[in-house]
């Protein structure tokens, strides 16, 4: 059987073509290629080089419209024993292709052609192309050799000299086919075929071998006839010899003459069919079939079969040929020869492939490839091998370098991608059909079946794409052994490639893209928002609402989606890597793999064991300015080079339950990640922190004030231009300055550059998490605090210098644009240990009376004993006295193995600053004497709270003020409530005021100094008993001896506080300053000593009142002759029912005598009745009780101590 057979395949004239001398394969193709090019040749340019000696016997040839077709066997063919009985069987020419720079002896060589061509009987021209001679071969050329062709050295002359030479070779196998017809009918030729017995004839057969004669040359005459393009005359030769095969019964020619009389007509028509031709050939070739079976000539009824099967080959007549190749491979199991049992089934492949008939093709392919597989050659193999890659596509089981060379529109390709091909009846022809692995089954059989025949073939790299298919394709249902086997065949394939070979199959491992993880802290790039001064904070959103939730969300995708990449600095890209098979997967290097970009990516190792997944970091160095995608990775394992690309992860595999090669291993379940574009930015500023004496937390006790530095050094290669410092996180309040102002100053900071900042570091409560580095004994400074996710976070935002845009063609500046900045976070670490602890803090109270003299100090040295430097000292009044001192104490443990010295300061406050003292430029701050607590021990510090009162401002101010102001009576109770909520709201800041103004200052032995954190205990020790601290009492009353010039008993004169002073100045002279000599003054018995009783009214309002005085003994009884008692101190003036009024803020002085009787010791008390309070005057006013009647209240001032002497 003929392969390629049709019924136009009784024009073609074969011709050999053979490689001459010694030629290099790729001159052998290329010169192949230019021969091929002319397998027509039309009769009218064959015209120019055809010479009549005789009258044609082509009488009907169309010289316009014929031509001669040739069909070359490159490499040549063996002689076919059935060439008489068909003349398109024969090899009618040769053709030698010799490559003179390659072949020096070019007579060696030309009789190594004419040995050649000896193999070829048949042959009726000859010609051999000698190409490309050099000026000396050229020079040595014989005459002699006729048949020899040199062409010019050329190459287009080489293409136009062919084409002459080629027409001129059609001429002269014209001119042949003239001479073999004229001169065959006289002669008598003899044809004979293979089916002609060989046994002695008698003379009926001799006789009858006669007549056949007669009919067989004329079937011949005709084949020459379609050969030389005349297919008229062609006709009317298989017509006669139709008739005499019928007279004389030859059934064999009898078939061959109407194939040839049917392949006449569709030549004549010139390749139009139309239903009428089809339904003529059809009803011909049935008679041919049948008369070839009648013939016992298999083969030939089965080829013609096929000729008829092809030439019906077209979507309508479908069924037709369907049924024509079943009987044809039907027929096919009786054939003995192998090769026509190749032949068959490669046709039978070939035309349900060109039906559409997908799966059919492929599985008579397979056949093919099955009877390559028996032969034991090195040639068949490799034809199995060609056969199961041509039929690899119809079981998706193709290579991607085919799927790659495919030239199918985009159309083609996006069907293919979405839907699996269908055959003509509906069918789907992918194997995703089939969930039940029988499909699965056939691919790796056909896989398998690829592989053995590339190992006996000799092509590694096929052997090894096949076995990295079966193996990555089909994984879950091969077994551990077999995996095993497939793996040393990749290595052993691999063995056999050079170094560095590529695969466009991939193998082991898979890969699919993790996630882009996020840029470390000192590389992380932020979006600038120009027109802000906070440039790295986002645009407000445009409309009416304040928050647009979907607005939100978008933006929030869309960021998250956005990669940005710097030139020139390192990036990472996490992938996943899984190995599901039962051997060890050796990765020799995996690197990045980028698409529209440039990326120095830097190979890295792994081993996967089996059955196991793991997360790669892989690195790079971008090199160009654009966008970019991360397609893949390029993967060297098994000894080849191949991509592994992330769109190819989320496959299946075919036809198995567990397709998922992550999660059969037990690997996390991950979504798809997308290969999302990658915009890379041009070189921006690089800035990195270090922080100035050592790496580390920053160890500090409890309440400790440090000054750290933190050197900020650019690293790139662009300078920074504008750079601001803020604090995110918790506990912000740890950090009490950031040094602005310097990094500020040393802007621009080029490459290179450095700067030092200084930030201002506050500890607050003791961390607890720690790490003890070294030996058990480490002290502090080898402690290492765990990283705490609630420390304060330095952030510096810096940016650089505009970047400039150019025109991709004429690289013109066109604007400049704004590029990203930067941000650097640095975690202020701190590690706080315990120092000085605050066990409690309690209020206490003291009470001294005080003593009366003759004299008073002057208030100009109470100013300058108040400048002193022991003016901070706690000190109490001997002529006032103390009652009801209240004294803060703080209870100070210290746990630690160092000294701490500690300071009570107290803020005077903005309003008690004098203005000489803020003139002068004094501390605001009252220190009182340090004091030094030793390891392991405590100490209690004093505070007096006296100097905290607030002058003029009472218990019920605030009420009483909102309740004038929006006209409230005692009948609004909701307004009054909301007075009284106001007031209490106002005292509580007040006292949180107090509780600010006191610190405690410590150093400790290491050199370090802070604030220890009390605010919190001082605020709920004074929290019970802050009314009686922050605010004075109503009425105050003090007690002097006055001098002769003052009112006698019963004058009164009110006195404000500022005509006091200066009736205080102008009596300078008059006045003797009492120092602390002053207590021992004593009072004379038996004198009228005059005294005066000062009542000071402290409240803002002015207060009417009813004052006495009253004088006890030291047994407390009265001296005044009360209840009946004798008297013992007279007195000259009221000293009861003394009515006045004292104006707000005030005092008045009522004076007196009194004359003691009897020496000893007395004491003086003053009190005030008022019978109309109101709301300024403490517990019992209307405040507390709005609607009862107002009762009268009583006040008492302190006692005064009064020593009375004999007389001397």
């Amino acid at each position: 059987m003929e392969p390629e057979a049709s019924i136009e395949s009784a024009r073609m004239i074969r011709v050999a073509v053979v490689a001459v001398g010694n030629i290099p394969s790729a001159q052998l193709r290329d010169y192949v290629a230019l021969v091929l090019r002319h397998r027509v040749v039309s009769l009218q340019c064959a015209r120019l080089f055809y010479k009549e000696h005789q009258k044609s016997p082509f009488a009907q040839q169309s010289w316009e419209t014929g031509s001669l077709c040739f069909k070359f066997l490159v490499g040549g063919a063996p002689r076919s024993p059935w060439e008489d009985f068909q003349a398109n069987r024969k090899c009618l020419g040769v053709i030698g292709l010799m490559h003179c720079p390659t072949t020096p002896d070019i007579g060696a060589a030309y009789d190594h052609f004419m040995a050649i061509c000896r193999a070829y009987p048949s042959a009726q021209e000859k010609r051999c192309f000698a190409l490309y001679p050099s000026d000396g071969q050229v020079e040595l050329d014989e005459k002699k050799r006729q048949h020899l062709v040199m062409f010019p050295p050329d190459r287009q002359m080489l293409e136009y000299h062919l084409q002459t030479l080629m027409q001129d070779f059609a001429a002269s196998l014209l001119m042949a086919f003239e001479s073999w017809v004229l001169h065959a009918e006289p002669v008598g030729a003899i044809l004979t075929t293979p089916l002609d017995s060989q046994a002695s004839l008698n003379s009926e057969e001799v006789s009858k071998a006669k007549k056949r004669r007669l009919g067989r040359v004329q079937k011949t005459i005709g084949d020459y006839c379609l050969l030389a393009g005349s297919p008229v005359d062609a006709n009317a030769h298989y017509s006669t010899a139709i008739d005499l095969a019928r007279l004389t019964g030859d059934l064999f020619w009898h078939a061959g003459a109407i194939e040839g009389s049917v392949s006449a007509l569709v030549v004549d028509r010139g390749g139009l069919k139309d239903p009428q031709l089809e339904e003529e050939v059809r009803y011909r070739y049935i008679e041919v079939i049948q008369l070839y079976h009648r013939a016992t000539a298999l083969s030939f009824e089965l080829e013609a079969t096929l000729k008829l099967a092809r030439f019906l080959c077209r979507k309508e007549l479908a069924g037709q040929v369907v049924e024509l190749l079943m009987g044809a491979v039907e027929g096919s199991k009786t054939l003995m020869d192998a090769s026509d049992r190749l032949v068959l089934n490669v046709e039978v492949a070939r035309i349900f492939g060109a039906l559409g008939y997908e799966r059919k093709a492929a599985f008579y392919a397979r056949q093919v490839a099955q009877l390559y597989q028996q032969q034991d050659s090195c040639w068949a193999a490799m034809s199995a091998l060609q056969v199961l890659t041509l039929t690899a596509k119809s079981y998706r089981i193709q290579s991607k370098a085919a799927v790659s060379a495919r030239t199918n529109t985009l159309m083609e390709l996006l069907q293919e991608k979405d839907e699996p091909s269908r055959d003509s009846r509906g069918q789907y022809s992918s194997l995703e059909v089939g969930a039940d692995g029988q499909w699965s089954t056939l691919q790796m059989d056909i896989l398998g079946d690829m592989l053995a025949a590339a190992v006996r073939a000799g092509d590694p790299l096929s052997a090894w794409s096949a076995a990295a298919r079966l193996v990555r394709g089909h994984y879950p249902l091969i077994t551990p052994s077999a995996q095993f086997g497939l793996a040393t065949a990749l290595v052993t394939a691999a063995e056999r490639l050079p170094p560095g070979t590529r695969c466009s199959d991939t193998a082991l491992p898979f890969v699919r893209l993790h996630s882009y993880p996020r840029l470390p802290p000192e590389l992380e790039v932020v979006k600038r928002f120009p027109g802000k001064k906070e440039w790295w904070v986002g645009a407000s959103s445009v409309g009416p609402f304040i928050y647009t939730p979907f607005t939100s969300k978008g933006n929030e995708n869309e960021n998250s989606a956005e990669v940005i990449w710097v030139v020139g600095e390192p990036v990472q890209v996490l992938v996943d890597l899984s190995n599901p098979c039962a051997f060890e997967v050796n990765v020799e290097s995996i690197c990045l793999s980028v698409e529209s970009g440039e990326i120095e990516a830097f190979p890295v190792s792994v081993v996967l064991p089996p059955n196991t997944s793991q997360v790669l970091s892989l690195s790079g160095l971008p090199l160009s300015v654009g966008s970019l995608v991360v397609r893949g990775c390029i993967v060297q394992c098994f000894g080849v080079v191949t991509e592994h690309l992330f769109e190819e992860a989320g496959e299946l595999v075919s036809g198995v339950a567990i397709s998922d090669p992550f999660r059969s291993v037990g690997g996390p379940r991950v979504s798809h990640s997308v290969a999302a574009a990658v915009e890379v930015m041009p070189p921006l500023p690089l800035l990195v922190a270090e922080v100035v004496g050592g790496e580390g937390a920053v160890v500090l006790y409890e309440g400790e004030i440090r000054e750290m530095h933190i050197r900020l050094a650019n690293a790139g290669v662009v300078p920074v231009l504008e750079a601001t410092m803020t604090l995110t996180g918790k506990h912000k309040e740890h950090v009490l300055s950031l040094g602005h102002d310097l990094l500020n100053a040393a802007l621009p900071l080029f490459p290179g550059a450095s700067v030092v900042v200084p930030v201002k570091l506050k500890a607050g409560q003791p961390t607890t998490e720690v790490e003890v580095v070294g030996s058990k004994g480490a002290g502090v400074n080898n402690v290492k605090p765990a990283k705490d996710p609630a420390c304060p976070m330095l952030v510096i935002y810096y940016a650089g210098p505009p970047m400039e845009t150019r025109d991709m063609k004429t690289k013109a500046v066109i604007s400049p644009s704004l590029p990203p900045g930067r941000r650097l976070a640095l975690p202020l670490q701190l590690h706080v240990l315990r120092g000085l602890y605050l066990q409690q803090a309690r209020l206490l109270s003291m009470e001294v009376p005080a003593q009366i003299s003759r004299y008073l100090p002057h208030p100009d040295a109470c100013k300058s004993e108040a400048n002193s430097p022991t003016s901070t000292l706690v000190k109490i009044d001997p002529y006032r006295g103390s009652w009801g001192l209240l004294l803060l104490e703080l209870e100070l443990w210290n746990a630690t193995d160092v000294l701490f010295e500690i300071t009570v300061t107290v803020n005077k406050g903005k309003e008690s600053v004098d203005e000489e003292m803020a003139d002068d430029g004094m501390v605001n701050d009252s220190l009182y004497p340090s004091t030094r607590i030793d390891q392991n021990h405590s100490a209690r510090v004093l505070i007096p709270l006296e100097r905290f009162k607030l002058p003029g401002l009472d218990k019920a101010f605030l009420a009483r003020s909102l309740a004038k102001k929006y006209g409230l009576t005692r009948h609004d109770s909701k307004a009054r409530e909301s007075a009284e909520r106001q007031a209490k709201s106002e005292l509580n800041a007040t006292i949180e005021e107090l509780s600010s103004r006191i610190s405690v200052k410590w150093h400790s032995g290491r050199n370090s100094a802070g604030e220890l954190p009390i605010k919190d205990a001082i605020r709920e020790a004074l929290q019970a008993s802050a009314i009686e601290i922050l605010l004075p009492d109503p009425l105050t009353f003090g007690f002097r001896l006055a001098r002769d010039s003052r009112p006698s008993s019963g004058d009164k004169a009110k006195l404000s506080l500022d005509a006091a002073d200066e009736q205080l100045k102008s009596e300078d002279s008059e006045h003797v300053t009492v120092t602390n000599q002053g207590c021992k003054d004593s009072i004379v018995a038996q004198e009228l000593t005059p005294i005066e009783m000062l009542v000071r009214n402290n409240t803002r309002e002015a207060v009417t009142m009813s004052l006495s005085v009253t004088c006890r003994d030291v047994t407390g009884a009265s001296c005044l002759g009360s209840s009946g008692a004798k008297a013992t101190v007279l007195w000259a003036g009221a000293l009861n029912g003394v009515d006045v009024e004292v104006p707000a803020l005030c005092e008045v002085v009522h004076a007196f005598a009194l004359c003691f009787l009897v020496p000893g010791q007395y004491t003086l008390l003053g009190a005030a009745v008022i019978n109309d309070p109101d709301e300024s005057l403490g517990p019992h006013s209307k405040l507390l009780n709005p609607e009862s009647e107002p009762e009268p209240l009583y006040y008492s001032g302190p006692p005064y101590t009064v020593n009375v002497t004999g007389i001397s």
